[in-house]
């Protein structure tokens, strides 16, 4: 028998992959259900230690071509998986080429097993594959709107750009809760601080994630949402009981298990507070396996965080070192941003501990059994992402024209009024263009500008910039209205120097609103959670009062 899958004829990996006997006739796929716990194990059973091993690898790479180096790491050592950053995807089509490369490469190995191609498309702020991909409201518009269904579109079209460029695994969503408001990390990428409903739209995400054939992955586990330091840099400390943790940061992968959630991503966060101390989730058994498989009950993959972030090495001590321990912990996946050489100790000294430590090598193969039965499960039949990208599809399916239609109705459910509505004598909105006079607007954004000047005809523009001086004071006073685009913290001495003036402020927040605490003196004050062109369309849409302020801040903001 031959299996044809994007033209190409795959019969050695028909005949393992879907359920023959050692030796003999291949049944026919559409025959029967293979028993995939049964095969899985069957095809783990053929590898050499190193190829099991192999199979718990996901690497980057640098460059928007595949390196030589990790064609040599899917040629020779077969690892299992591959891993897409922003630095590898500003044509769409040559990194559709790319997985198509990488894949053949992969399919060609002894047992023919496909990679995991993963990538970070969150949606928002974080938006790995760019190029022809749709920019979207993100997260916490979602969270705004507060409509399961709006999270599982979300969910479907952001997976359906994917699945056309061949990439399988979404690390997505982020269901980390906003619980510090001075986090730079999570911010606009959490759906809210409220546990419950950070679980329901996470849930709903994860399932249009996997209604397009992508399998989703859930992170930041345990929770990143309540520090304001970054795991790329230190070792964040969260100082919460396991009480809270329970109630709070691990509701919602509670509820993401109880709906079908494959896979997991550990991040590197200690918890002093809790049987684990100071060693990292990513590398605490106790996070893993007593809270995580036996407490919980996830029974699907756990992928650590890039082990190259200093929030894993810290602890460690060393790199090859962090990968054992998070393989020992639990892991079934080991994550590196960038590609290692074929002898760096971190090959060479687990190829060691798995020949001189039997406990180590039971645990490796047990992970490689998990993702292989993961590829039986996920990586077959129509509703899945092809292995080799069909670069006509590539060219017709994006952006996706549906998707870009839901995102532009997403942005304007999600528009929040925090300050400024009309009830009253100090309302500002609809401010219409005949009513505002002379408007200034004053930003960091190009579609700030160009959707702010089809609404304000003759609007000035000021583009502020956080590094140098400003000269923003001297423009706002020919300006009867200011409308000021606010984004970071950055941007809040720029504001704050508007105030003596005496002129309408209105300032419309993009991605965190958290920063409009700081600034409840101003005139009017909307959110918008991207700086996506849909989420500036409907933020003057609303401040016109072309389409009413449906949102609710996920987060909690004083007006």
């Amino acid at each position: 028998m031959k299996v044809q899958r994007a033209g190409l004829l795959l019969p050695v990996f028909a005949a393992l992959l879907f359920g023959l006997p050692a030796r003999g006739t291949a049944l026919d796929f559409n025959d029967h259900e293979p028993d995939i716990p049964s095969h899985a194990a069957a095809l783990v059973a053929r590898m050499s230690d190193e190829e099991a091993l192999a199979q718990t690898f996901m690497l980057g790479w640098v460059g928007a071509v595949p390196s030589p180096l990790i064609l040599d790491w899917i040629r020779d050592r077969h690892i299992g998986g591959v891993k897409i950053f922003g630095w590898n995807t500003e044509d769409t089509t040559k990194l559709a080429e790319t997985v198509g490369a990488l894949q053949r490469e992969a399919l060609r190995g002894p047992l023919g097993i496909p990679l995991l191609v993963a990538t970070d498309q969150e949606g928002g702020w974080i938006r790995h594959v760019k190029g022809a991909t749709s920019e979207t409201p993100g997260n916490m518009a979602i969270g705004a709107s507060g409509r399961p269904m709006d999270a599982y579109w979300s969910g479907y079209y952001i997976g359906r750009e994917l699945a056309i460029l061949g990439i399988n695994m979404n690390f997505a969503p982020a269901v980390d809760v906003y619980t510090n408001q001075d986090s730079v990390i999570i911010g606009p990428r959490s759906f809210g601080s409220d546990p419950t409903q950070v679980g329901i739209l996470g849930a709903a995400f994860m399932k249009g994630q996997h209604a397009a054939g992508i399998i989703a992955t859930a992170k930041h586990y345990p929770g990143h949402g309540d520090t304001d330091l970054d795991s790329h840099g230190v070792l964040p400390q969260i100082n919460a009981s396991f009480e809270q943790l329970w109630e709070r940061e691990l509701l919602p992968y509670r509820l993401l298990t109880k709906e079908g959630l494959k896979a997991v991503m550990s991040g590197h966060l200690a918890f002093p507070h809790t049987q684990a101390g100071l060693v990292p989730a990513s590398l605490s058994s106790w996070f893993l396996q007593d809270l995580l498989r036996d407490k919980i009950g996830f029974e699907g993959l756990i992928i650590t965080d890039d082990l190259m972030m200093n929030g894993a090495t810290m602890s460690a001590g060393s790199l090859s070192q962090a990968a054992k321990e998070a393989l020992l912990a639990g892991n079934d996946i080991i994550m590196l941003s960038k590609t290692p050489r074929l002898y760096d100790p971190i090959w060479t000294r687990l190829v060691e501990a798995m020949r001189e430590e039997p406990f180590f090598r039971d645990r490796v193969r047990d992970a490689a059994r998990r993702i292989v039965a993961l590829k039986l499960s996920s990586l077959r039949g129509e509703k899945t992402a092809p292995w080799i990208p069909d670069l006509r599809q590539v060219a017709l399916g994006l952006p996706d024209s549906e998707g870009a239609a839901f995102f532009l109705n997403l942005a304007a459910r999600s528009v929040t009024a925090v300050k400024g509505m009309r009830q009253g004598p100090d309302g500002v909105f609809p401010l219409r263009a005949e009513a505002a006079g002379k408007v200034l607007l004053a930003g960091q954004y190009e579609d700030f500008f160009t959707i702010g000047k089809l609404a304000y005809p003759g609007a000035m523009g000021y583009w502020y910039d956080p590094e140098g001086g400003t000269e923003l004071v001297r423009y706002a006073k020919d300006a009867d209205t200011i409308i000021f685009c606010l984004s970071h913290a950055e941007g809040l001495p720029f504001l704050q120097s508007l105030r003596p003036l005496g002129k309408r402020v209105i300032v419309l927040s993009v991605l965190n609103p958290v920063h409009l605490d700081k600034a409840s003196w101003v005139d009017g004050a909307l959110a918008v959670y991207s700086y996506a062109r849909e989420s500036f369309v409907a933020g003057f849409s609303v401040i016109l009062g072309r389409l009413p302020a449906e949102g609710t801040l996920p987060v909690p903001v004083l007006p």
